[in-house]
This record gives structure tokens, C-alpha cells and sequence, in this order.
């Protein structure tokens, strides 16, 4: 009996060991990034922000147009849950479109 309580004590107390903590430092000189002005700015802000970094915009591929933004504003609200009423997502999604819907030169 006492051979087989063995291993499995030993991975009881494998699971239960505590976590090592881990920490680490942003690089220096990382600044604040704000979007561009522009009509619809001031909505986005508002409710991107709320749940992410604005810099989460820009890393977004260049050029997929207004479908893709009208898509992924939908896709913050149906799978993230974020809080954005209708008419302001119709103005976040036109807004990035005209922002960032060119692709890069």
C-alpha cells in the first residue's frame, strides 16, 4: 500500500507547488500611443480604451477596408463583450476605415 501512496503523493505536492513569480520591465523610451485625430476619434477612445491599449489599433493589418473594421468592432461586442452601443460602433468602424484602411506606402 505504501508503494503506490508514494507517487501519487509525489504528484499531489508536484501540482500543489506554488507558483514562481515572474516580473519583467518595459523597455525604455515606450511612449503613450494616441490615435489620430479625426470624427470618430473621441468615440473610439472612448470605448476601445476602455478595454485595451490603443496601440492594439495600429498592429491591425493596413488596407482590409471598412468590411474588416465594421467586422472586428462586431467581434469586440459578440465575443469580448465589450459595451459599445450600435451607432457608436457604426462610427468606430467608420473611423478606423478612413484611418487605417490605406494600406501603408
Amino acid at each position: 500500500m505504501m508503494v503506490l501512496c508514494l507517487p501519487v503523493a509525489a504528484i499531489i505536492f508536484a501540482v500543489a507547488a506554488p507558483a514562481k513569480v515572474v516580473t519583467y520591465t518595459l523597455p525604455e523610451g515606450t511612449e503613450d500611443f494616441t490615435l489620430p485625430e479625426g470624427e470618430g476619434s473621441d468615440v473610439t477612445v472612448a470605448n476601445c480604451a476602455a478595454c485595451h491599449s490603443l496601440d492594439y489599433i495600429r498592429t491591425q493589418p493596413r488596407g482590409k477596408g471598412a468590411q474588416f473594421w465594421k467586422d472586428e468592432v462586431h467581434k469586440m461586442v459578440a465575443v469580448y463583450g465589450a459595451p459599445i452601443e450600435p451607432a457608436d460602433a457604426d462610427i468606430i468602424s467608420t473611423y478606423l476605415a478612413k484611418t487605417y484602411g490605406e494600406p501603408v506606402k
